[in-house]
């Protein structure tokens, strides 16, 4: 079968090159999938580059999410058949076929597409953990999103919305921005100098939460900005600087600080894990949730459909489609 595969970390992405792949014997406990759509998210991008904490052993596939249909299950696997539509989740899914341990595959919630399907889960699961487990977001609570039209952002937009928060939204051109208004955050706002608009918005209180996946610059104006009892949602640092903080700041104004990671909280919790997934599944299924797919690239083009997300060009998600 073809897959892009990586065989040495490398800054320039387009190091990945497509070629003859051969999947491993299947075990007792796999499930194989002909992948239909796989999604693209930053950490692909980062582990590519080694910048990743996760780091698997080369050579590798790249790709965390896909769906598609099950080709063949290993000899103990009892909950899923040949011909089931499912989500996959690990690395492996820029390529034809994908095989992983039965953990880590779902059936598909309904009847939602592949491409939909492929690229909801780490977004939307992101945003539930951060804004439900974490936050504890409350209806009527004033929710800042920091890089709002990438695929975790608009994640966080769509389920705060759900919940009842009144939501605002940053982004960094006028298209995105524009996006944003009509998807359903009530104030849009460019990046670079959002405090003091933030502060005028909500009545001079600052925001109850803020999610974060931006770091650096964004994250120095938004403790500036956060309201007493308020809560800062450490989600990532796409803007490549860690930044800091001295800890007098959230003492003198009574906010908390909180770290993110969606898929180490449901290793932790393993019980609050399927809660969350089982969720967000629920959410999708009954169509309350609205991902949003900026494009679909053939498997061909995978390094295009990266590079998308590394120039900051997408809205939602990228689709690649095997």
């Amino acid at each position: 079968m073809k897959a892009f595969v990586c065989h040495a970390t490398d800054e320039d992405i387009a190091s990945v090159k497509l070629e003859n792949w051969q999947l491993p014997p299947l075990g007792n406990d796999d499930v194989r999938i002909r992948v239909r759509a796989a999604a693209v998210n930053f950490p692909d991008i980062l582990t590519i580059q080694g910048k990743y904490q996760h780091k698997p052993p080369l050579p590798y596939v790249p790709g965390m999410e896909a769906a598609g249909d099950v080709i063949a299950v290993g000899n103990h696997v009892a909950n899923f058949k040949v011909g089931d539509r499912v989500i996959a989740s690990g690395i492996g899914s820029f390529a034809e076929e994908k095989q992983v341990p039965s953990s880590a595959v779902r059936l598909i919630p309904g009847p939602i597409d592949y491409d939909v399907a492929a690229g909801f889960t780490a977004a939307y699961l992101t945003a539930y953990v951060a804004l439900v487990r974490r936050a504890n977001l409350q209806r009527g609570e004033w929710l800042l999103v920091h890089g709002a039209a990438g695929g975790v952002g608009l994640a966080a937009v769509d389920l705060g919305r759900l919940l009842g928060a009144r939501v605002i939204a940053t982004a960094s051109s006028h298209e995105k921005r524009s996006f944003l208004k009509s998807y359903g955050a009530q104030h849009v706002l460019p990046p670079d100098d959002f405090r003091e608009s933030v502060k005028t918005i909500t009545g001079g209180l600052g925001a109850d939460v803020i999610y974060d996946p931006v770091g650096g610059d964004v994250f120095d104006q938004s403790v500036r900005c956060i309201a007493f009892d308020g809560r800062i949602l450490v989600v990532g640092f796409t803007s490549g600087r860690i930044p800091t903080i001295s800890v007098n700041m959230p003492l003198i104004k009574g906010y908390s600080i909180m770290g993110v990671r969606a898929g180490e909280y449901g290793r932790k919790f393993p019980d609050r894990g399927r809660e969350n997934i089982a969720a967000i599944d629920r959410m999708l299924a009954a169509g309350r949730l609205n991902p949003h797919i900026h494009a679909r690239l053939p498997l061909a083009r995978a390094i295009d459909a990266m590079r998308l997300l590394q120039e900051r060009e997408a809205i939602g998600k990228v689709i690649v489609e095997a």
